[in-house]
């Protein structure tokens, strides 16, 4: 869990937007969305799979081009 310390003359605004970085950078926000719905196994595969072709398929593209 991130942990934001802050200063004296520091506003909370302030603190907020670097607790906000800080879950950005650990990637708290794309966990919640990506659990946020139950994904049933064979879904989650489906588009592993596809995620895998489209990969392949922009790197061929890349070298075409």
């Amino acid at each position: 869990m991130p942990e934001v310390r802050i200063s004296e003359n520091e506003t909370i605004d302030r603190a907020l937007k670097r607790f906000k970085k800080e879950c950005e950078k650990q990637g708290i926000m794309a966990e919640i969305k990506k659990r946020e719905f139950y994904e049933k196994p064979s879904v989650r595969r489906k588009k592993k799979k596809l995620a895998a072709i489209r990969k392949i398929k922009k790197r061929e593209n890349k070298f075409r081009g």
